[in-house]
């Protein structure tokens, strides 16, 4: 039989399998989401993560779920997206969720913790280390259903106007430090300051505060810190693997179909990894041209960096005693650490040591 014939047969006519809709697209409804960014348009690795998802999402179902996302401030400001998204002002956010320990230490975890995990282990304990059924939990508090949504890998330790090489150093600076961290920071002196990432450089020019975290060199590059505090201290020890989160309204999500349920934490997922990954490629060579600029980079002592790790200790332990929602989540999530840390002393770190220092000189 010919090739035509037999499609003719089959009812598979050529003409109409070339105009015919994806299945999705003749069935699913349309779909139109607000999601507020927490950050600038100008950080195109953390801002568009948001951006990817909502693409990917997009593409997905043919056009008809469509997410369109503002920056920080065109909405609501950066630190009040979860806000928004709790109270279904949009159906969705992206953001970092140590933002709002304020409202709930437990908030933290969700994101980063002090001497906690890195990417790939807050990653495995999110995806299979049972601290999605934890966060979930959690944020049903706020009317959220949290998705993973980019990670930056381990941060730098921040941008000082003067050099602090003891702990004493530290005592009085005023600081812009996001997360739990402030409240392990206070411990040896320092004054905390919760400033969205577009307010921070004027603070530091103004002398309003004295040393500013951000993320790493690919995003302080483009906000020029390097230019007004050159002192640059790594490693930034309160955020070892720090997960960005998209934040969905449960209202709005559980309107959707199974199928754009599906759809959108995969797009979460993609992004996910789409950010880490830009992050490795993009840090490394920003790095060199900030210190071809001017920046002096700086590791912390062995004395601040034990100093920290024992306030960080006190600090969780004062939280449990008073915080069940934090010692619930705190309990499986230093006992999943543990045994991350054991694991990667093993394989991980013996190859890590070896690359950085046991190569043979040529």
């Amino acid at each position: 039989m010919e090739r035509r014939s037999f499609l003719k047969a089959a009812g598979l006519g050529v003409a109409s399998t070339a105009v015919a809709a994806p299945a999705i697209a003749q069935t699913m409804p349309e779909v139109k989401w607000r999601l507020a960014s927490s950050f600038p348009k100008s950080l195109d690795t953390i801002y568009g993560g948001a951006e990817v998802m909502a693409k990917r999402v997009s593409e997905a179902t043919d056009g008809k779920f469509q997410i369109r996302v503002f920056a920080g401030g065109e909405i609501v400001p950066g630190l009040q997206v979860l806000d928004a998204v709790s109270n279904n002002t949009v159906e969705a956010g992206h953001t970092v969720s140590y933002y709002y320990v304020g409202k709930d230490a437990t908030f933290g975890f969700d994101a980063s913790m002090p001497f906690g995990m890195n990417a790939r282990q807050q990653n495995a304990w999110l995806y299979h280390g049972g601290g999605m059924e934890l966060m979930r939990a959690f944020f049903k508090n706020y009317n959220i259903v949290n998705f993973p949504g980019g990670n930056t890998g381990t941060q730098m330790g921040g941008w000082f106007r003067k050099e602090i090489k003891t702990v004493e150093d530290m005592k009085g600076l005023k600081m812009r430090i996001g997360g739990y961290a402030g409240k392990v920071m206070e411990k040896l002196g320092v004054v905390p300051q919760q400033i969205a990432g577009g307010d921070i450089y004027p603070s530091l020019e103004k002398g309003t505060i004295d040393a500013a975290e951000w993320v790493g060199p690919y995003d302080d590059e483009k906000l020029a810190f390097y230019k007004v505090a050159k002192y640059y201290y790594y490693p930034g020890w309160w955020e070892g693997g720090p997960n960005v989160s998209f934040l969905v309204n449960d209202k709005a999500y559980d309107a959707l179909p199974k199928a754009y349920k599906a759809i959108l934490e995969a797009a979460c997922a993609e992004a996910n990894m789409d950010m880490q990954t830009k992050y490795d490629v993009k840090n490394p060579e920003a790095l060199k041209r900030l210190i071809a600029g001017g920046a002096q980079l700086r590791p912390y002592s062995k004395d601040i960096m034990v100093a920290c790790y024992k306030a960080a200790q006190a600090t969780y332990a004062e939280e449990a005693s008073r915080n069940p929602n934090f010692k619930k989540v705190y309990e499986h999530w230093s006992a999943f650490l543990a045994d991350q840390v054991s694991w990667f002393r093993v394989a991980e770190a013996g190859f890590d040591e070896f690359m950085r220092y046991g190569i043979p000189k040529k």
